[in-house]
C-alpha cells in the first residue's frame, strides 16, 4: 500500500503541530513536542507512566533507523496517528539542524504538590525561578541517574515540558514527576510532610561534604542569577556551600545540582536509604 506523504508546510495538521514550538500553544493544549529517535522511544515507553502519544510525524527519506521504523509501525498498529512527511516539512517542525526524521506530539501527565508526599517522592529537587530549559533538562537527567523522586519548579514561568527540557533530559523528563508551585506553598507542603530542606548557597556555613543528609528531603537551589534570597535561605533546615577555590564565584546550576545529588546519593546509600 502506498503511503501518503505530506509535502506542504501549510497542511492544517502540520500547522497545528508547528504551533507547539511556541509556549502559548503548549500551555493551551497541554501538548508538547518530543524530537529524536531515543526521546520518542522513551515517550513510547513512558505510556506506562501516563504519557499519551497523540501523533507521530516521520520523514521516510530521513529515517534510517530500523528501531525507529519499527516504532512507527508498532504505534500505528496501536491506533496512534502517524503522519509521513517530506524532509522539507519535517525540517520546518524540527529544532535540530540534522534531524533524525521522527518526532512525537505528546500529552504528559500533570502533577501538583497534592500528588507528592514522602511515600512517592522521598527525595526531591526544587529550583527557584529557573530560566534555562537545558539546565532543567540536565538536572532531570541527573535526578533520574541517582534515583531522585520528583522535581519542583518554584515561582517559575518555565514550561516543564519545553522541548528543550525534554531533549536535554534525553527523554527522562517524561518519567519524572514535575510540579510547579509558589515558594510559600512549597514551604507549607514541606512542613506538612516533615521534609528536610537542604539549601545550597555561598552564604552556607556547612561544607556540603560534611552535611548529614536524610530523607524525606528536598535539595533547594536558587535562580541562576541570584541564588537563594534571604527569605528562601531562612526556610532551609540546613544551608550548605560548595567550595570555590579559583576565580569563579559560582557553578552552572546543573553542574552544582549534579555535584550535590551524587554527594547525597553516597551519604544516603551509606545509611541504607
Amino acid at each position: 500500500m502506498m503511503m501518503e506523504i505530506i509535502s506542504s508546510r501549510n497542511n492544517p495538521k502540520i500547522k497545528r503541530i508547528r504551533a507547539l514550538k511556541e509556549h502559548k500553544a503548549r500551555q493551551n493544549s497541554g501538548l508538547t513536542l518530543v524530537e529524536g529517535i531515543f526521546p520518542v522511544g522513551e515517550a513510547a515507553a513512558a505510556r506506562t507512566k501516563g504519557v499519551r502519544i497523540e501523533t507521530i510525524v516521520y520523514a521516510p527519506s530521513l529515517l534510517k533507523s530500523a528501531f525507529a521504523s519499527g516504532l512507527v509501525e508498532q504505534l500505528a498498529a496501536q491506533g496512534v496517528v502517524c503522519l509521513a512527511v517530506s524532509a522539507e516539512v519535517f525540517a520546518s517542525l524540527a529544532d535540530k539542524e540534522n534531524p533524525q526524521g521522527i518526532l512525537a506530539v505528546v500529552r504528559p501527565p500533570l502533577y501538583d504538590l497534592e500528588h507528592l508526599n514522602p511515600t512517592n517522592a522521598a527525595w526531591c529537587v526544587a529550583l527557584v525561578s529557573p530560566q534555562d530549559p537545558g539546565n532543567v533538562g540536565s538536572i532531570i537527567r541527573t535526578m533520574d541517574a541517582v534515583g531522585a523522586s520528583a522535581l519542583l519548579l518554584l515561582n517559575s514561568d518555565l514550561d516543564p515540558y519545553h522541548p528543550g527540557v525534554v531533549r536535554a533530559s534525553m527523554g527522562t523528563a517524561l518519567w519524572m514527576p514535575v510540579a510547579a508551585a509558589g515558594f510559600e506553598s512549597f514551604v507549607r507542603w514541606t512542613r506538612q510532610h516533615a521534609y528536610t530542606i537542604y539549601g545550597t548557597s555561598a552564604h552556607g556555613v556547612q561544607d556540603y561534604l560534611r552535611q548529614d543528609y536524610r530523607t524525606p528531603c528536598v535539595l533547594l537551589l536558587g535562580s541562576e542569577r541570584e541564588g537563594l534570597s534571604a527569605n528562601q535561605r531562612a526556610a532551609c533546615n540546613a544551608l550548605v556551600r560548595l567550595p570555590m577555590r579559583g576565580r569563579a564565584t559560582s557553578l552552572n546550576l546543573a553542574v552544582a545540582c549534579g555535584v550535590m545529588l551524587y554527594t547525597m546519593l553516597e551519604k544516603l546509600t551509606a545509611q541504607g536509604k
